[in-house]
């Protein structure tokens, strides 16, 4: 095992030589084997232990184990404790994935500080099996039918190509002692269930499923290439940036999508980075009236006339409604306005309005349009309802979305922000009492 090893680090990791390595290390088998390979063969070896405490003295006594085994080999060792538990409350998150973030931003602080090149973690075939197969039960994408990368950013698992019993054979083989984790014989959890009652069977029917399962793995990572490569080139044909404010947004063109042999398929590809999950929905958005929408979690699709707007959400601007109080000169959000006194003089810009305070009733309103609002625009006679402005100024839907109105507390319009103002708010000459409203832009 140590010369397949160090064969298939010159084949396939030859970047590791002469770096400064962090192996995240359990004091389970795994990761016991991985640490002694490497330190037989000389690498530049550093471990980092977590203690999730979740196994009371037992993770004590890990720790111990992980610093010992350490210790013996003059190999440099961190530690560090969580209290997974109450994290994963805080976080209404699952146990397993509080302790697997916890892990790797622990990991990625070490290498920062201590100026690790890479780190190696001790995944192995029968993971990389179990992994699909939980993935196959839940669904999923391609991506997670592709396996457990050997690579990711900073982050290598050189013995993706030994089995288990490869693994525990080693062990035994050499004397090497580890620590074992009573929780991995329990059935409640989907992987245990997975490992101790389906892999069995399957190797059972096949016994070289894992040699079988490397090959499909192999092939479905070139179908996934294949099908990256082929959204690359469609993407430019159906993704138009547009607006020079709202980098990142993109138009995409409903006549081009159409086009596609499947349109469902190539959105759930082309729109994945953007976090939507309900397809059928942008199915139908596509033949939907202007105005309908689907959102993500980051991201919202709007449909206009003959394209889909994608645009990222601000979390700032989930608010709708806003309050400005009397004595404050000065806000960023949700846009950027300054209300000062002014006495000089009026100076026309479309960023600006004058006021006057008599007429004010705080706290002002920040908020946006809805329909039925309705202004007296400067410059013309009785009101007009705002959506008969948008149509008559040829807004588009996106530009609808981003439009703030500034209104007084009894809601009358001020200012269509940025646009126009309402001419019972209009003052023309300055004095004491008039106040001038910026916008920032």
């Amino acid at each position: 095992m140590r010369l397949k090893l160090k064969q298939h680090i010159s084949d396939n990791f030859p970047f590791l030589k002469g770096k400064k390595l962090l192996i995240a290390i359990s004091g389970g088998v795994d990761s016991v084997v991985l640490t002694q390979l490497l330190f037989d063969l000389n690498f530049d070896i550093s471990l980092a232990h977590c203690n999730f405490k979740l196994r009371h003295q037992e993770s004590e006594l890990d720790a111990l184990f992980v610093k010992d085994f350490a210790q013996k080999r003059n190999i440099s060792f961190f530690s560090r404790s969580f209290d997974t538990e109450k994290l994963a409350k805080e976080n209404k998150q699952s146990i397993q994935i509080t302790a697997r973030n916890l892990r790797y931003e622990w990991f990625q602080k070490l290498c920062s500080k201590n100026n690790f090149d890479f780190i190696l973690t001790a995944h192995h075939a029968d993971d990389n099996l179990e992994t699909f197969l939980i993935n196959l039960t839940r669904g999923s994408g391609l991506d997670g039918f592709t396996g457990i990368p050997a690579v990711h950013k900073n982050i290598a698992r050189p013995l993706l190509i030994f089995s288990r019993e490869e693994i525990l054979n080693f062990a035994t083989e050499n004397a090497i002692l580890w620590r074992e984790d009573q929780s991995n014989a329990s059935l409640k959890y989907i992987r245990n269930k997975i490992r101790h009652q389906i892999v069995p069977v399957l190797k059972e029917i096949n016994p070289s499923l894992l040699s079988t399962f490397s090959k499909t793995i192999e092939n479905l990572k070139e179908s996934k290439q294949v099908l990256t490569d082929q959204i690359k080139e469609i993407q430019p044909k159906v993704f138009r940036p547009f607006g020079m404010k709202e980098k990142g947004s993109f138009e995409l063109d409903i006549q081009e999508i159409t086009k596609l042999s499947d349109p469902k398929a190539y959105l759930f590809h082309l729109l994945k980075p953007y976090h939507f999950t309900e397809f059928n929905d942008i199915v139908d958005l596509l033949n939907a009236q202007s105005g309908k929408k689907v959102v993500s979690k980051t991201h919202q699709l709007l449909k206009n006339r003959t394209s889909l707007l994608l645009t990222k959400i601000d979390q700032k601007e989930a608010q709708r409604i806003y309050y400005l109080e009397e004595n404050v000169t000065d806000i960023s959000h949700p846009i950027s306005l300054n209300l000062q006194k002014d006495s000089e003089k009026i100076v026309k810009d479309k960023n600006t309005i004058y006021v006057s305070k008599e007429k004010l009733t705080f706290p002002l309103i920040i908020r946006k349009w809805e329909n039925g609002d309705s202004f007296y625009p400067v410059g013309m006679k009785g009101s007009k309802k705002i959506s008969k402005y948008f149509k008559d100024e040829k807004y588009s839907l996106l530009e609808k979305e981003q439009t703030w109105l500034l209104c007084n507390n009894d809601q009358k319009l001020i200012w269509i922000i940025g646009k126009r103002q309402d001419s019972r708010f209009q003052k023309s000459i300055c004095d004491e009492n008039t106040v001038r409203v910026h916008l920032n832009t």
